[in-house]
């Protein structure tokens, strides 16, 4: 594992910092970034003198979410999103599973990939300014990083589908309400919050900690299997559907799509 381009790793009183630094994109991923990230997981998870996680974003947006014509492209290619190399998955799908806690920290745009990777970690904070969409039904393809399961799961189902079906835009208040959130923080303490917590959590007993995350970690996966598969195979049909072709397409020209249903 070497330096990498687009994420930041530090420890800062013993809690492992990684940071989106891509900001000149609003922290959009390609899949470089996508790898990193993983890569940044593995280091966190292997350190053991680490016991609590924190992600952030550099720069003013969280992450406008996946450049989506590269990452299909690399979808049609291998037939989804794989790590190299025992990496842990940052989304908690496929492969290592991370065992240790993760805490995000979320400020302005927060769209469908970083939705996805806060449904996968364990405590939320964001602003009240930050906003919010699962936007893959705009764009002719359906979301594929946990969020047709787990926003049903733990936004309850109605709330799920009102943003799962439309990919309407929601802010910080909503977010909390749902069940996203746990808490909002101002955003010059955003930071801070988030490491006072991690500290916390890392300051408890360590062995207590694991079992606990395990357990419900081990529960959530057995619940999850079979309804990821099942997604994985819906999003390549879709992405050579005449829908999905347009759907990438509309992103590349920067305008709304034009469905037929086909």
């Amino acid at each position: 594992m070497g330096r990498m381009k687009y994420i930041t790793t530090e420890i800062i009183n013993g809690i492992f910092r990684i940071g989106f630094n891509r900001p000149e994109q609003s922290n959009a991923f390609n899949m470089q970034m996508v790898m990193e990230l993983s890569e940044a997981y593995t280091l966190y998870e292997d350190n053991v003198s680490c016991r609590c996680a924190i992600i952030f974003a550099h720069g003013k947006h969280f992450t406008v979410g996946l450049e989506i014509d590269e990452v299909a492209e690399y979808i049609r290619k291998e037939g989804g999103i794989f790590y190299p190399n025992n990496q842990v998955d940052p989304f908690g799908i496929v492969g290592r599973i991370r065992k240790k806690p993760v805490i995000i920290a979320i400020q302005g745009f927060c769209f469908t990939l970083g939705i996805e990777l806060a449904l996968a970690s364990d405590i939320r904070l964001s602003t009240k300014s930050a906003r919010f969409t699962q936007a893959e039904v705009t764009r002719g393809i359906a979301a594929f990083g946990g969020a047709t399961f787990r926003m049903a799961e733990q936004f309850g189902w109605g709330n799920a589908m009102r943003y799962l079906l439309t990919g309407d835009v929601f802010g910080g208040e909503e977010a909390y309400r749902v069940g996203l959130i746990q808490e909002i923080v101002d955003a010059k303490e955003l930071l801070n919050r988030a490491q006072a917590i991690a500290e916390t959590i890392a300051g408890n007993a360590s062995l207590a900690v694991l079992a606990s995350l395990e357990s419900a970690m081990d529960y959530r996966r057995e619940q999850e299997a079979k309804a990821f598969a099942k997604i994985q195979k819906r999003v390549l049909e879709l992405l050579d559907s005449e829908d999905g072709k347009e759907g990438i397409l509309s992103f590349q020209e920067k305008r709304k799509a034009n469905f037929k249903g086909k």
